[in-house]
């Protein structure tokens, strides 16, 4: 027997295994089974290690559940070391027409690959597929860069394709894999964890906790830039990277960057700094906000803040940059919009800066995040960037305090741990 059909009967549910399904990501799995029943690419993007492959499994099992044949569905993993044989799109061509021959499915069949991007001109099969009317096929697909679904597919793939962008665990998630209640305690222990799902089954202890963490950043450093990228200066990259975890929601601009590292005697250029963090954003380890003007109703060029696509890089790996609570909940905030689907940036108003603009469809939310509401004094100045705002869309202010103030002028106070339930309505 082809030693190929061995490898996938080893991770396919083809028989009654004990597969690990991991903890179900029902949000995720709901709004992609929405989707299912068509030709439709569904693409799942997202850091490495945040859970894609558990959120496909899942998908796979929910199918199956629902009565497709097991032996119509067909997974692939591309990550794993026994899938290293699949090198270029032939070689998968060759595996599927292999575990058609072998297993003879009737009917559609779903077909599942995960970390895509590892297998050359994978776009050419994912395109055949999806538009062979001769066979019924129905792909799943995920990535560890933003920009795969740039290019060249984006064009053979115009419009028959949906993305779902995977994050780690939320705290919503966070209380449920931990059997808590959603509080103030509660949110603060997921500030201080973060959400990576890994740390969930290591022992809890710092040492082995920062170990694996310091493992995936290099991980990502190393396989989905350095690599991807032929990068000349990887200790610049990753300065670049500790420097963005250092500076969350401070607005910076590449300038303000490169006179940093000179200041400190590195010697780099404006585009170096340019290009490195954008391959940064595209693995996925951080994220940019775009500064808006309000009253020009215009995107700034220029500054922008970052934030890290979880908590757990600072608290194990940077817990000596200098940014407290108030910061880790802006981080928190912003973190719960992109979950939630909302387009977001940071805004100015009549010189007030404002936290976040949140937009979603023809919802739009201003929202200023801020530890506590200490004093008269604290109210006036958190809700002072909101009144300046005219028009009359939704504006929050969220903090951790555990009592809730009466909405002020059309502005609602909200405990950080109730906001998710808040963004969903």
């Amino acid at each position: 027997m082809d030693e190929r059909m061995d490898i996938l009967r080893k991770y396919n549910l083809w028989t009654e295994g004990d597969f690990d399904f991991g903890f179900m990501r029902v949000a995720y799995t709901g709004r992609i089974m929405d989707y299912v029943g068509n030709r439709l690419v569904k693409v799942l993007i997202g850091q490495r290690r945040a859970g894609k492959s558990y959120v496909l499994r899942q998908i796979a099992r929910e199918l199956i559940r629902n009565g497709v044949p097991p032996q119509n569905t067909l997974f692939i993993n591309r990550e794993l070391s026994d899938f290293a044989f699949l090198k270029t799109h032939k070689d998968l061509e060759e595996l599927v027409t292999l575990y058609k021959s072998e297993l003879h499915p009737q009917g559609r069949i779903y077909i599942f690959i995960d970390e895509v991007q590892l297998i050359q001109e994978w776009e050419k099969s994912v395109n055949s597929y999806s538009q062979d009317y001769t066979e019924e096929y129905e792909l799943f697909i995920s990535g560890s860069n933003s920009r795969m679904l740039s290019g060249e597919l984006a064009t053979l793939l115009s419009g028959r394709y949906v993305q779902f962008p995977i994050y780690p665990f939320s705290y919503q998630e966070y209380t449920e894999i931990r059997h808590l209640e959603q509080n103030r305690e509660s949110y603060m222990g997921y500030m201080n964890t973060g959400g990576i799902p890994e740390l969930f089954v290591l022992p809890e202890k710092q040492e082995v906790q920062r170990n694996y963490l310091s493992a995936l950043k290099d991980t990502i450093l190393l396989k989905d830039i350095i690599q991807r990228y032929s990068i000349r200066d990887p200790r610049l990259l990753e300065d670049l990277f500790a420097f963005l975890v250092g500076n969350a929601s401070n607005l910076v601009s590449i300038g303000n960057i490169v006179n940093y590292f000179k200041s400190q005697g590195r010697k780099t250029s404006y585009d170096a700094v340019a290009a490195y963090i954008g391959y940064i954003e595209d693995s996925f380890l951080a994220y940019r906000c775009e500064r808006f003007d309000l009253r020009g109703k215009e995107i700034l060029s220029g500054t922008a803040k970052y934030y890290i696509n979880d908590l757990a890089f600072k608290n194990f790996l940077y817990p000596g940059t200098a940014y407290g609570v108030g910061y880790k909940l802006e981080t928190l905030v912003y973190l719960e919009l992109l979950r939630a689907g909302y387009d977001v940036y940071t805004g100015c108003a009549k010189e007030k800066e404002v936290d976040f603009i949140a937009r979603k469809g023809d919802r739009t939310i201003y929202l200023q995040s801020t530890y506590m509401l200490v004093d008269e004094q604290a109210v006036r100045r958190e809700y002072a960037s909101l009144e300046a705002i005219q028009d009359n869309y939704e504006k929050l202010v969220v903090s951790l305090d555990d009592f809730c103030l009466p909405s002020n002028e059309g502005i609602r106070h909200v405990r950080a741990w109730g906001l998710g339930g808040l963004l969903e309505r």
